[in-house]
């Protein structure tokens, strides 16, 4: 109740300094940071937003992120989801923050390294399962693949196009006789892209500018291919990307370099 009473102070004295002096009220966010400094006073707040999420402010703190409402009463400490735009706006802010970020259980930066972990971009290694697992692609259809590569032996693709790992695997895709069946799937608030991607008169075109963040000549089409994608990967388990889908059905998740690629898809032969 006190806790209560010192934010809303907080917030009256906040105002009426401005009536008395004449300047414009505060805006929320700073009236949220006013409030964080009593609430939270061993925590340095970056930077308060509260345009975002209506009801909430997203507060950044160094590496960290949460949420508080108005009145910086209550915090939240977890994923806030737009269901209208289905993107995950956390993800993406803490992307926006570290562009090395990856989201899911099997693909984690700066882990120790292990047997058959293997180096990303910029040095960072990350944990892939030892053993892989098996999936079935036979019951999705065709109409969230996008075909791209130069042929030869086919491999499946779950990525995200807000992935740095994924463009990086992309990157050694390209360099490889393979025949790449992308699935996109949106983990970091991708699905806009995507659907310009799967609606390009040039898909695999697309793929590579969409990675590199370039604009996508697109139009309107029908995109339920990449809900497919995206419940397929719910239903498996896939929490991060990229996850890599060998034609017998075998899985490892995470970023590879060309030669243990090379490798891998060999062992499908055995």
């Amino acid at each position: 109740m006190i806790e209560a009473y010192n934010g809303l102070n907080l917030a009256a004295a906040a105002i009426g300094a401005a009536l008395l002096t004449g300047s414009a009220a505060p805006a929320p966010d700073q009236m949220v940071q006013a409030a964080l400094k009593t609430r939270l006073p061993k925590t340095v707040v970056t930077k308060v937003d509260c345009a975002k999420v209506k009801g909430l402010c997203e507060v950044t703190s160094g590496d960290n992120l949460f949420y508080v409402d108005a009145q910086a009463r209550y915090l939240v400490i977890g994923r806030v989801y737009d269901l209208e735009t289905r993107q995950d706006l956390t993800a993406a802010r803490l992307l926006e923050m570290n562009p090395d970020l990856l989201v899911g259980g099997a693909a984690k930066a700066n882990a120790a390294a292990a047997a058959g972990d293997a180096p990303g971009p910029g040095g960072a290694r990350q944990v892939v399962r030892a053993t892989p697992t098996k999936v079935d692609l036979s019951k999705l259809s065709r109409a969230g693949a996008i075909e791209w590569g130069r042929g030869g032996p086919a491999v499946t693709v779950f990525s995200d196009f807000h992935c740095g790992y994924c463009r990086a695997l992309a990157k050694e895709l390209a360099r490889m006789d393979v025949r790449v069946i992308e699935r996109p799937i949106s983990v970091l608030g991708s699905r806009e892209v995507a659907n310009q991607v799967l609606c390009a008169r040039d898909r695999a075109a697309a793929v590579h500018a969409a990675y590199a963040g370039a604009p996508i000549a697109s139009k309107l089409c029908d995109t339920r291919g990449l809900d497919e994608n995206e419940a397929f990967a719910r239903a498996h388990g896939f929490t991060g990307t990229p996850v890599i889908v060998r034609a017998d059905g075998a899985v490892i998740e995470g970023f590879r370099p060309a030669p243990a690629l090379e490798a891998w898809l060999k062992g499908s032969a055995s």
